[in-house]
């Protein structure tokens, strides 16, 4: 492979030819082969650090620090790479040290060697247009990384949201469809009161509607920059004017109209109680997630010994070694996925408290956490809704003999026969096997009509249009 030679502080280095990035990513690339995963996997970071270089070039070019013709290329080559060109340029691994300073360089870089190509010189020519003193220009890693991830976590909130209200949209779909199934509820495994499959399905959406809601509430917060504080947030070496240009022009090229800065720049410089704050609401919708497809499972257990009171959507074979079996695979994965967002939480929770003074050096790994818990949610729940809610059944034979069976409707009856009545009709369900309702009228307890009155679906269920 043939080389050109780069140099920084520390010396010379090889870089490959044919590569955007410079000798900055390419020392990266040799200190961090950590995760396999680099910042080309997270295509919204690679967008906003465009935008963020794209909107510094605008706002230096308008205050006369930055020539028209360098603002052009490197406008030029943030356009092309918030269009989709040269990922692949972006390298470096997700997790590193620096405070991100490896991510800044990348993409410093990258930009940096497409817009001399656009002025016709070779890559690697920095005399006539520098990663730093040009595409950098007014800028610290430690103001350029937290803006660019916040902006990246947003539009993956947005697409968190998206797959929320789909698989939303697909419970209160059952929860229609299922509104006339009539069964027994259950607290600590135990039989409780009857219900509808469909409050049960409606109660899932109700949940979700509610972490919708959190998830709003939290990304406005994503929209107080640093921007423009540099170092650490006195905004040493950017000219006056650039931070209220540069937020304006972000605003243009992201469509995010509430961007702003923030009133204390050295406060936000080190503060990631932000990335806390969401950490938070994920780890929340995770937990509730996980619990839903624990409940599909235990519905859906069987097909003979378990609760089967519902069917899920058949997958995949479920053993290697019993003909038949069939598993519960998508909430499963999902389950999975929940569990990694709550690990995520921890990590997120000390990176945060491990900062010192004015500068926090994790935000990478709170950056990874963040990002891939909320990219594995939104293709969980998208597979969630897709491949088992839609196609869920309800064994409605089953249930309607469960229910007539339980001894939870003594509870309906109990308001009419007293509670001691009502326990020693229950107990002896429960000892012969026998239905209560046929103890009642074999003990001639209440009478025929108010059998009907108090054990009619619309009693039962506190549901009025139940059938």
């Amino acid at each position: 492979m043939s080389t050109r030679i780069e140099h920084d502080m520390l010396g010379e280095i090889e870089v490959p030819a044919a590569a955007y990035y410079g000798a900055h990513s390419a020392r990266a690339l040799a200190n961090f082969p950590i995760t396999g995963e680099n910042l080309a996997d997270r295509p919204h970071l690679v967008t906003a650090l465009a935008a963020v270089k794209q909107a510094a070039a605008a706002a230096n070019t308008e205050i006369g620090a930055l020539d028209a013709a360098s603002a052009e290329a490197i406008t030029r080559a943030c356009a092309e790479i918030r269009a989709g060109a040269l990922r692949e340029e972006f390298v470096v691994d997700l997790i590193q040290g620096g405070a991100g300073t490896s991510t800044n360089m990348n993409a410093n870089e990258v930009i940096a060697n497409r817009a001399l190509e656009l002025l016709g010189h070779a890559r690697g020519d920095y005399a006539h247009l520098h990663p730093l003193d040009h595409v950098n220009l007014g800028q610290s890693t430690n103001d350029v990384y937290p803006t660019a991830v916040k902006l990246a976590l947003d539009g993956y909130l947005g697409e968190l949201l998206g797959a929320l209200a789909g698989l939303r949209a697909a419970f209160t779909a059952k929860a229609g469809e299922f509104a006339d199934v009539v069964k027994i509820g259950r607290t600590q495994l135990q039989d409780a009161v009857p219900m509808t499959l469909g409050q049960e399905f409606g109660a899932y959406a109700a949940t979700l509607a509610e972490d919708e809601q959190r998830l709003t509430e939290a990304r406005p917060l994503f929209h107080e920059l640093n921007l423009g504080g540099t170092a650490i947030g006195t905004g040493l070496n950017a000219r006056p004017g650039y931070r209220e240009r540069a937020i304006e022009h972000l605003r243009s090229l992201t469509g995010i109209t509430t961007l702003s800065s923030a009133p204390d720049l050295i406060e936000a410089t080190q503060d990631v109680g932000v990335f806390v704050q969401l950490s938070g609401v994920l780890k929340r919708v995770a937990v509730k997630l996980s619990k839903i497809c624990n409940d599909l499972r235990l519905l859906s257990s069987g097909p003979q010994a378990g609760l089967r009171e519902i069917a899920l959507p058949a997958r995949q074979a479920g053993s290697s070694i019993m003909p038949g079996k069939v598993n519960p695979v998508i909430p499963e994965a999902v389950n999975q996925i929940a569990f990694e967002v709550i690990g995520n939480d921890v990590t997120v929770t000390l990176a945060a408290e491990g900062g010192q003074l004015q500068l926090n050096a994790f935000e990478p790994i709170i950056a990874r956490a963040l990002s891939a818990g909320i990219d594995h949610l939104t293709n969980g729940i998208a597979i969630l809704t897709r491949h088992c809610v839609t196609g869920i059944t309800a064994n409605r034979d089953h249930l309607a003999g469960t229910v007539s069976a339980s001894t939870g409707l003594v509870t309906a009856l109990s308001p009419a026969l007293g509670y001691e009545i009502a326990s020693s009709v229950a107990l002896e369900a429960q000892h012969t096997g026998r239905p209560a309702l046929e103890l009642v009228r074999e003990r001639g307890l209440l009478s025929p009509q108010q059998l009907r009155a108090l054990t009619s679906p619309q009693a039962l269920t506190g549901q009025p249009g139940t059938a």
